[in-house]
């Protein structure tokens, strides 16, 4: 098809030609030292058209011959620019493919051609990245002599390049990915510390900052990383919760003693402080480390608002007063008959009404109502030993050794 246009072209050419040419009777006369040379003007034009066109080809051919030692070099550095990036690439896919040692020859063969050529040397971001590729794949092999190596040679032709900042970032996260691979929770959280405010809050640096929290027994930093993580989206939500709540628990389970334990939970977020397990996981803790009335008092804002809970909820807010009741003042009795009238059917309730009956001395009322929770099956073997203890104990207050022993057995063999 492009053959018929050129074709019809030249036709349309050569009929405007001989058209505009073939009526010219016009000469072109030149004077030269008193000589005369008369030719026609079709003749005088062509010889121009065609001398145009001559010195032009001339010039070109001179220009191409001049410049060719210039395009040799160009294209040889074009080829051995084009030789290091295929082995880098090379190197890119078979640390993708796990051949981790394929992978630090083909970043070295890379890096080779690079310093080879000094055009190239300028390009340090290359530099960085070859390094980087290097160091990842040495970490892979366990070399750990020269993963550092390679990771501060990328350091520092990431800092000499003006685009680097990237291949930098890059470089530290990967850094405390390797410092956790190795166990080192210090180092992991130093490198992190060093980030700048926006990269540090990427949620890949979160991610990381979560990890070396939990490594080092730092369970605050990683409860306050984690919400981050969470308002960021780095979670589901269930998963999110669940996470949140676990942290919270090492925390408090971290606490050694009453003022620790106040500390830790002044510190927790709102949020926290609004989870009804970890209001309850923080009440056993103040039980067991005897401040009863700290727990009660972290307890007390669920008891206001007990129709709101969930059934889950409602038994662990009862088992969580079961263990901070030494020193429980009347107040609580009308809370807790109050809860038992809304939910008739909540044995968790009623165990928790049967104890607090039970620490006021009032040894009816507890007994009849821990008789009939210790008999009830839907309620866990710890609450129900616990019931058959406090019967027990309250026998012997009455004197009555055969009902405690029955009460002990009772207890001994749930299982």
């Amino acid at each position: 098809m492009r053959t018929v246009v050129w074709l019809v072209l030249l036709f349309t050419v050569a009929v405007v030609a001989a058209l505009a040419l073939g009526q010219n009777d016009g000469l072109a006369s030149f004077y030269w030292n008193g000589w005369r040379l008369d030719v026609s003007l079709n003749l005088f034009l062509l010889a121009l058209v065609g001398t145009c066109f001559a010195l032009v080809t001339a010039i070109q051919t001179i220009g191409a011959l001049t410049s060719l030692p210039r395009r040799a070099h160009e294209w040889r550095l074009a080829q051995r620019e084009r030789g290091a990036q295929l082995a880098l690439r090379d190197a890119l896919a078979e640390f993708f493919g796990a051949r981790y040692g394929r992978a630090q020859k083909a970043a070295q063969r890379a890096l080779s051609i690079h310093a080879q050529t000094p055009a190239l040397q300028q390009d340090e971001g290359f530099l960085a990245l070859g390094h980087l590729l290097s160091a990842s794949s040495a970490h892979r092999l366990q070399d750990k002599r020269r993963r550092d190596e390679q990771l501060q040679l990328a350091l520092d032709a990431a800092k000499r390049s003006p685009q680097g900042r990237a291949q930098e970032e890059g470089a530290r996260l990967l850094a405390a990915e390797w410092a956790l691979d190795d166990r080192d929770a210090p180092r992991a959280l130093s490198l992190l510390a060093e980030l700048s405010p926006g990269v540090a809050r990427r949620t890949q640096a979160l991610r990381l900052k979560l990890q070396a929290s939990r490594l080092a027994k730092q369970p605050l930093e990683a409860l306050r990383t984690a919400r981050l993580l969470a308002k960021h989206q780095g979670f589901s939500k269930v998963a999110a919760q669940g996470l949140l709540r676990s942290l919270a628990f090492e925390a408090l389970d971290a606490a050694r003693d009453a003022d620790q334990l106040r500390s830790v939970w002044q510190q927790l977020d709102s949020a926290d402080r609004r989870d009804v397990f970890v209001a309850a996981r923080a009440a056993q803790r103040a039980g067991a480390l005897g401040v009863p009335d700290d727990g009660r008092g972290w307890l007390r804002p669920f008891w206001d608002d007990v129709a709101e809970l969930g059934a889950d909820e409602r038994a662990t807010l009862a088992e969580a007063l079961v263990l901070v009741l030494p020193g429980l003042g009347p107040e609580w009795l009308q809370r807790l008959e109050t809860a038992v009238q809304r939910f008739p059917r909540d044995r968790a309730f009623s165990y928790a009404l049967g104890h607090a009956l039970a620490e006021r001395q009032l040894w009816g009322k507890a007994r009849l109502i821990l008789e009939q929770v210790a008999d009830d099956s839907s309620l866990g073997t710890a609450a129900r030993r616990r019931s058959w203890l406090v019967l027990a104990h309250l026998a012997e207050q009455d004197g009555d050794l055969d009902r405690r022993a029955r009460c002990h057995e009772a207890a001994a063999t749930l299982v």
